[in-house]
Parts: C-alpha cells; structure tokens; sequence
C-alpha cells in the first residue's frame, strides 16, 4: 500500500518504558485487565437502544472521553521514533493515514474527534491499562486512548503465522484504530454497563466487537482505495485468516471451542474485513445486527 510518509504535526507517538504482566496473543487467548481488547458488550443488545455505533447514526451526540494520559510527542522526537526501524515507520506512516481518514468522518457525524497515542516499546511497558508484555500483542488502551506495540511483533506475524506483506501488518494498526474509534463513538461505556448485567454473553459479544473492529480498518483501506497495490488485499485477508480463533486453537493443537472464541472464527475476520474493504463505508460495519 502506498502511504505518504507520515507527518510528525499530525501524530502522538511516545515511547514506552519498561513493565510486565500478563495478557494475551493478537486475536485470541486470555484478557487484558482494563478495557482495551476486552470490550465485551454492545449496549444495544441489552438495553434495547438502536445499535447505532455507525457513525452515521451518531450525529449530534456528546460522549464523555476518558482523559488522556500519555503525552503528545514534538516533531523531533516523533521524527526519531518513528525512524527507528523499518516497522516503527510503517507505524507511522499508517497512523499518519488512520488520523486522516477517520477525523473527517467524525467531523461530518458532529462528534469530538482525540488522535490516538501510538506507543512503542520492547519488553514490557506500563499503560493507563496496567502492565503489558510483548506477547500480549499489539493492544488499544481506552483510559489513555493509546495503541500499544513492540514493533518485533510483526517478524511472529510474518515467521510464526504465515501473514507476510506490509498491509498485513498496517491491518494490525488499523484494528486496534478501530476500537479507538468505538471508545470516541461512546460504544465502550455501554459495553462496560451491559457486561455487567449480563456477562453470560460477554464472549460472544466481544467477538461481534472485534468483528466491527476488523471491518472498521476495512473502511479504512477502502477510503484509501487509489492507495492498494496488487496484492494487498490478499495479505490482509490472509492476516485475518491467521489469527482468527480456530485457526490459533488448531495451531496449539486444542479443540475448537466456539464458547471461548474472543476475537472471532478466520472466516469471520476475513469477511468482516473484506467488507469494510468492498464497502469502505463505516455504516457496513454493524455487527450487532
């Protein structure tokens, strides 16, 4: 995919210090404590509110943004960090596209737009989510709005599950800019009330939420069509595929277990994704329904 290079005065990048913890793998396994990937329920589906996350749906409506912590980096330290290594630049130069992208379409819905926080780290760091570790995989915290990632993730994307090609890995950006936008559309505090009234559907929820998730970096790459080479959308689909959660259970030679799904089946990734792709309209993106 053929992004510009990114610009330092449109992006927050810090860089993380070091920490630890547990957590869980890019699409599946355990749970990261505070929010982030385990955003669980959709409002809609128990209080009985229109499911109207889209965008499109919002307009007019005022939501309460968690503060944020991290700071915003000046050009020369994100210049620095984002020329660190050839991943960190890929970073970059998709977060520089995702802020571009999506702040227009929330201007249009009439809804307060924040840029996330991308923060790399090695090892382990600490986020206004607890402690993290590089297994954890890549990660969006909603109480500092920050992406999390240790850029070596992307060599296991590539060595470890056979998903190769530089818009794998800006699908893996674009994920977790989804549920940043999901934390600005107000989705994730319904979710948080309706896990706690009804956690017996707290995994089959989250999945439809990382579905949503998967076809959101879809609309991402389908507002930027003028920009995907040949090829690209193979790697993408075949990232879905990878991490989906049958796939990941097979691979650690477990059952499959569709109750403990988290993120969604390799089929359902690959759609959800290939949908916002086709459509590259966010209103395709009701899972819910």
């Amino acid at each position: 995919m053929r992004l510009d290079d990114f610009d330092p005065d449109n992006i927050r990048v810090t860089q993380g210090g070091s920490g630890g913890g547990g957590g869980f793998p890019f699409g599946g396994g355990g749970k990261l404590g505070c929010g982030g990937l385990v955003i669980v329920l959709i409002g809609a589906l128990v209080f009985g509110v229109d499911p109207g996350q889209m965008l499109g749906s919002l307009e007019g409506v005022q939501t309460q943004q968690a503060p944020v912590t991290a700071p915003a980096q000046g050009p020369q330290n994100a210049e620095q960090l984002c020329r660190a290594n050839a991943y960190a630049l890929e970073s970059c130069n998709a977060l520089s596209s995702l802020n571009k992208t999506w702040q227009p379409q929330f201007q249009k819905a009439g809804i307060a737009f924040q840029q996330p926080t991308l923060t790399f780290y090695s090892g382990g760091t600490n986020s206004g989510c607890g402690a993290a570790q590089s297994a954890m995989g890549p990660f969006y915290c909603p109480a500092d709005q920050g992406i999390y990632i240790d850029t070596s993730f992307y060599d296991q994307l590539d060595k470890q599950l056979g998903a190769k090609g530089d818009f794998a890995r800006y699908y893996v950006i674009a994920h977790e800019y989804g549920h940043h936008v999901q934390h600005l559309t107000g989705v994730d505090a319904q979710v948080r009330q309706a896990q706690q009234q009804n956690p017996s559907q707290a995994n089959a929820l989250q999945v439809k939420m990382e579905l949503q998730a998967d076809c959101y970096a879809g609309v991402w790459a389908g507002k930027n069509r003028n920009l995907i080479e040949p090829g690209d959308m193979e790697e993408g689909l075949t990232a879905a595929s990878a991490i989906g959660d049958d796939t990941l259970m097979k691979n650690a030679g477990e059952a499959v277990n569709r109750e403990s799904f988290t993120h969604g089946s390799s089929a359902e990734r690959v759609s959800w994704l290939k949908r916002g792709l086709d459509s590259g309209n966010e209103d395709a993106c009701d899972t819910f329904s």
